[in-house]
């Protein structure tokens, strides 16, 4: 299954990568979604408006500080200084931004409190200031959860079958340079390109923009609120608009506009790496049910990483099985389920740049084992 390139691994580690990239079982689990809830303590259910709000206090209040830390001392710093504290400001602010991101995520799901005015509110208010769409996000998001898996009806990254991959993927998938720059491209541009373009989405009769009230990716309950989404980005561009005016494009630029870019590049990788692996199969409509597909996920291990986005790097799967549980809580529900999932569940610890070169390697399109009944399982492949 698209080995290409294993056959240099040192026979030491051989063996730990095989079990690495080994396929997780595809037939139908013997276990239902209500034995795996029963194994949750059932603290981990509750939401907390205090604990909540604690992590959006903690996250503002570091990036706040370090704005203020830029903006009142980076002017003083001798000049080869300051070249090094910018790109470090960026890389501590992308991070920090991230967890905020992954905070609103929480609204999105009814995950931050019991209170749904309250979830949509804190949602938007922290998701449009990242210029993220955020009841647009939140409704084609929530159909991703409900399809997870699903060739026909997931809504993000859902691989192409070989017969439907472009005539250049082959030649940038199979030499370093290309998938430099494919990697590079989906780091920068993937994010933007999704929300107006429906890049990486499920194929729509028409065309489909997150921005777009009226176009085939909401229902017709969801449009005013689409409006609303839309007025929030408005609101923050206008806003950097007046920045820009006072303080200056390169201002603006330094001190929100790389940051973003780190935000939307890590928002990618984490999405991508926790959908796309080579252990991991698709399902056609033949095949797919919501509890196979919610664990066709993989939790991935980003080291310190974790804590600061607030674990939704290696909670995935329990996050995918319960998706208004709190992140505080991810944990310990994951360390529960795991003896219930037992070869069901993946874990994957490689480093995440190194996985994201392995997976941009192998996982180039899903078909189905040559010889094999299950015509409706599909798996990555990268052999030409």
């Amino acid at each position: 299954m698209g080995a290409g390139g294993r056959t240099s691994v040192p026979p030491s580690a051989r063996k730990s990568e095989n079990d690495i990239v080994k396929r997780v079982p595809f037939e139908k689990p013997p276990f239902s979604l209500s034995q795996i809830k029963k194994a949750i303590p059932p603290h981990c259910f509750k939401r907390s408006v205090i604990h909540s709000f604690s992590y959006v206090v903690y996250d503002l209040t570091i990036a706040f500080a370090l704005y203020y830390i830029a903006t009142h001392y980076f002017q003083h710093l001798p000049r080869p200084l300051s070249f090094l504290a910018w790109p470090a400001y960026w890389a501590i602010q992308g991070c920090i931004l991230t967890g905020v991101w992954v905070i609103a995520h929480e609204c999105g799901h009814h995950a931050f409190s019991d209170y749904q005015w309250l979830d949509d509110t804190v949602g938007l208010i922290l998701h449009s200031a990242l210029l993220v769409p955020y009841f647009s996000w939140k409704y084609s998001h929530r159909r991703h959860h409900s399809n997870t898996g699903s060739l026909e009806r997931d809504e993000v990254f859902v691989p192409k079958q070989k017969s439907s991959i472009y005539w250049y993927s082959k030649y940038l998938s199979n030499n370093p340079l290309g998938r430099v720059l494919t990697i590079t491209i989906t780091l920068t541009l993937g994010w933007p390109l999704y929300l107006a373009l429906n890049v990486s989405g499920r194929p729509y009769d028409r065309f489909a923009c997150h921005f777009d009230p009226h176009g085939p990716i909401y229902s017709d309950r969801e449009r005013l609120q689409i409006y609303v989404s839309d007025a929030g980005i408005l609101a923050v561009c206008y806003g950097l608009y007046l920045l820009a005016m006072t303080k200056g494009l390169a201002w603006v630029v330094c001190v929100y506009g790389v940051p973003l870019l780190i935000v939307n590049g890590f928002l990618v990788l984490i999405t991508f790496l926790q959908h796309t692996h080579p252990a991991l199969p698709h399902y056609d409509s033949s095949e797919w049910d919501w509890l196979r597909g919610a664990l066709a996920t993989v939790d991935r291990d980003y080291g310190i990483l974790n804590k600061v986005f607030h674990n939704i790097t290696d909670t995935h799967v329990a996050h995918h099985l319960f998706s208004t549980m709190p992140h505080y809580h991810a944990m310990e529900a994951t360390k529960a389920i795991r003896p219930i999932l037992g070869d069901y569940y993946r874990l994957d610890e490689t480093p995440f740049y190194k996985a994201l070169w392995r997976e941009a390697r192998e996982c180039i399109y899903v078909e189905p084992d040559q010889g094999t009944e299950k015509k409706g399982v599909f798996w990555y492949n990268n052999k030409w």
